[in-house]
């Protein structure tokens, strides 16, 4: 595998944001992931994204974070907050998840970033395990779906 950094609007990117979309369409009975994004978020040193090919080339997982101070939304001075995160089922059990959530936040924490943070839902247990079990805790919510009973927000420490 090989994992290198990536425009958010590069033509793959946009093909792991599109499966992820579609995937959070039918675990939530909504339309996917309305949070505003703008490719700008993720450009050194105010976030990064990741992309993982496999050994044919193709784009099997993605990862994300994006600077957040304190604002309206919830968010503290010093986060990162993860976006993004996929991993194609035929590529999931090996590890990619995790490999690129340290990846990233090694580089939060190399841009100055003091903390994590992440959204995820109820219907992605298996998000919840990886985050839990890197040692993320449940946190205040923040960011567009506060105020969703299915939303979970989880934060870890970087320094």
């Amino acid at each position: 595998m090989r994992i290198q950094p990536t425009p958010y609007d590069h033509p793959d990117a946009v093909k792991l944001q599109d499966a992820v979309q579609a995937e959070y369409a039918v675990r939530y009975d909504s339309e996917g992931d309305a949070t505003p994004l703008d490719p700008a978020m993720f450009v050194p040193p105010r976030g990064l994204y990741l992309l993982a090919y496999d050994a044919e080339d193709r784009p099997v997982a993605s990862g994300a974070w994006r600077r957040q101070d304190e604002n309206e939304e919830g968010y503290a001075d010093g986060d990162a907050e993860l976006k993004r995160m996929y991993v194609v089922p035929e590529a999931r059990g090996l590890g990619l998840a995790r490999r690129l959530l340290a990846l990233l936040e090694d580089d939060a924490r190399a841009a100055g970033r003091t903390r994590m943070v992440l959204e995820t839902g109820t219907a992605q247990p298996e998000a919840i395990a990886l985050y839990v079990s890197s040692g993320y805790e449940p946190c205040a919510k923040f960011g567009h779906y506060r105020h969703y009973e299915s939303s979970r927000c989880f934060a870890k420490p970087l320094v």
